[in-house]
């Protein structure tokens, strides 16, 4: 007779493709080490050095430098799961993340993709169908279109209708991108149209819907995280309003916004839009919060996000580990209750761009590298002395996450540590974070989705050199 560890450990996933690359893939490859699970690689020829390649149990090159010759190749990586006999794939973040086309051709061929079904990520990667679900869950929505707008005439009498400013918004956007801001009726269809050409170039579709633009909101994410099972949680909330072209540059939890009644009512209403989404595995409900405390639904994000460390130093919860056993079909082994605040962490990214030079991106090779310890200080980072950055990929080399007893520890530690970050060759957004980290606006807690914009326009640019 088989005892019950046995029987779970004959159940277990026993080898997962890594489909991502960077600090995310070395971040996974160490989460299966600790349970005991091999890793297989996939790297493009660009990342050959990468670390992820090099710590790996297994590796397999899938194509050429570009993106779309190698991470973004579903067939190629499903060809080397079956190949290396893997049992799931890890998508990480960004890529094949959220591609619910991949998640399919992965469950059709009995590979577990470690994430939601198929089925939710296309339900809710279509914006103006996420949005409809939440809001029958009850979930306040920003006012805006139904759904796609196709024709200016209609767009205009919609803007017109909510009230400017509007914000025009791709229905399969992300990062920014096909994503504009009107302010009256003369530059929104400049705006409408940009938007729309951006969104067809980015993501193959040119839908876009409208919004009431809320001025200078808190950006505010939940941590969700589902079983098999019918069990769903939330892991608190990370301020996310620190952001440059709508791109996130330091994250932070508890947020120094949110009371403990408004933290308890988002928290709750996040589970029910989870539920209502039928959602397994990680994933993140976004808000923007004004500043009443009003809070209305962005999106929810079907994937590990890359500010998931903060959350993992503020609960004690290995995310990645989670995100793995729940495709085990395990159930999770802690309640709501269960789930303890009782740190603050904010996290820095660390991009390779010259922030005095309009965050032009700097590839090039690392002379030094000398990341910051200590007590409170984690840094995830797949860069190291002598490693060449491509130019192919997102600027990001490294998170560094510190976390202490309260807010003024983490602020204190994140600047000490950011003053021991040394990387020589290439220009870095650590000395940006340096002066954020001792910028009163910043340390009272008062930024905005607006702060950055106004923190660059009066800070000199030769602190960032």
């Amino acid at each position: 007779m088989i005892t019950g560890l046995a029987a779970h450990l004959l159940q277990m996933i026993q080898k997962i493709l890594i489909a991502n690359r960077g600090e995310i893939a070395l971040r996974i490859v160490r989460a299966c080490r600790e349970l005991g699970i091999k890793t297989l690689a996939v790297y493009s020829e660009a990342d050959v050095q990468s670390l992820h390649v090099q710590l790996a149990d297994e590796a397999i090159c899938i194509g050429g430098p570009k993106s779309a010759d190698s991470y973004l190749r579903a067939d190629r990586i499903i060809s080397a799961a079956e190949i290396a006999d893997v049992d799931a794939i890890h998508p990480g973040y960004g890529f094949l993340s959220e591609n619910a086309k991949f998640a399919e051709q992965c469950e059709s061929c009995n590979i577990k993709f470690i994430g939601p079904k198929s089925s939710t990520i296309k339900m809710m990667g279509d914006k103006a169908v996420a949005k409809e679900t939440v809001r029958k869950a009850g979930v306040p929505i920003v006012p805006g279109s139904d759904g796609p707008v196709e024709s200016e005439s209609e767009a205009v009498k919609i803007a017109r209708k909510i009230g400017y400013p509007v914000i025009i918004k791709a229905v399969a956007g992300g990062g920014g991108r096909g994503m504009r801001i009107a302010h009256n009726n003369v530059t929104f269809a400049k705006e409408f149209h940009s938007a729309r050409n951006e969104a067809e170039k980015a993501f193959g579709n040119g839908s876009v819907y409208i919004e009431k633009y809320i001025d200078k909101p808190r950006h505010i994410e939940f941590q969700i995280l589902a079983d098999s099972h019918g069990k769903v949680l939330h892991l608190g909330e990370r301020d996310c309003s620190v952001q440059r072209r709508h791109q996130k540059l330091i994250e932070e939890s508890p947020s120094p916004f949110l009371t403990a009644d408004l933290r308890k009512k988002m928290g709750k209403i996040s589970v029910k839009a989870a539920s209502a989404a039928n959602y397994e595995n990680a994933g993140t409900i976004e808000y923007l919060v004004d500043a009443k405390g009003n809070f209305y639904f962005i999106e929810m994000n079907t994937r590990i996000q890359v500010e998931h460390p903060v959350t993992e130093e503020v609960t004690g919860i290995d995310l990645i580990k989670q995100q793995i056993l729940v495709a085990n079909g395990e159930k999770l082994e802690f309640d709501q209750g269960d789930i303890k605040f009782e740190k603050h962490a904010i996290e820095c990214r660390i991009n390779a761009e010259d922030p005095a030079r309009n965050f032009i991106p700097s590839p090039g090779t690392i002379g030094l590298y000398y990341a910051p310890g200590g007590h409170g200080v984690r840094v995830d980072s797949h860069a190291y002395g002598g490693y060449t950055i491509p130019s192919h990929y997102d600027s990001m080399i490294g998170k560094l996450i510190c976390f202490g007893r309260d807010r003024k520890t983490a602020l204190e530690r994140t600047y000490r540590a950011l003053s021991e970050y040394l990387i020589r060759g290439i220009k870095t957004t650590i000395p940006l974070h340096k002066a954020i980290m001792s910028d009163p606006v910043f340390i009272e807690g008062k930024a905005t989705t607006g702060y950055m914009e106004e923190f660059m326009d009066r800070t000199p640019t030769d602190l960032f050199r």
